[in-house]
């Protein structure tokens, strides 16, 4: 049976924004989005967290998610899993102006690009009322934004999921039924 997730002290939820190399808007193109979204999830399932609730938007991404063994184990795989994923895409569509941006000065790295920075920005949430300020604040990024007037306009994140009208072709699902509410949302 699928683990359950409680907001408490002992088991936070983790509050994390990933960024773009100098802010590039890689996430411009839907299809981008979608490889996004596809690496996300397949994060998720190879180390087995929660994903709660998340926004995808031109050049970073917000993510909830459950604790998983360490933060450090998190980011490895969020960031290691998407920056594949989107870097194969963009050497496949010949997208060689971007791949320049994203390429490293340094030589003694074993990779060749970098989709994201190396800045750390996780916050530990541990209240239900911090956390549903994080997921309003994550949902409502594209408004903010002005890319739509609604949260449940924009495609690319879980507000639809989290108001109970969630479409046939959401790009990403999250675990928000998997919460252990102490209380009434």
């Amino acid at each position: 049976m699928p683990h359950r997730f409680r907001i408490s002290r002992d088991s936070e939820a983790l509050y994390i924004t990933i960024t773009t190399k100098n802010r590039l808007p890689v996430f411009r193109i839907d299809e981008l989005k979608v490889i996004l979204c596809n690496a996300i999830d397949e994060a998720r399932k190879s180390s087995g967290f929660l994903l709660l609730a998340y926004v995808v938007m031109i050049d970073h991404m917000h993510v909830l998610t459950d604790k998983p063994n360490t933060v450090s184990d998190a980011l490895r795989v969020l960031k290691g899993i998407t920056a594949r994923r989107v870097i194969d895409y963009l050497k496949e569509k010949k997208y060689t102006t971007s791949l320049a941006k994203l390429q490293h000065d340094e030589r003694d790295r074993n990779y060749r690009y970098s989709l994201w920075q190396t800045e750390k920005n996780v916050l530990p949430i541990f209240s239900e009322g911090m956390f549903m300020q994080k997921v309003n604040y994550i949902h409502q990024n594209p408004v903010r934004a002005e890319l739509v007037s609604r949260a449940t306009d924009y495609r690319w994140s879980s507000a639809r999921i989290w108001q109970g009208c969630p479409q046939d072709d959401e790009p990403l699902l999250v675990d928000c039924d998997r919460i252990n509410w102490r209380r009434s949302k």
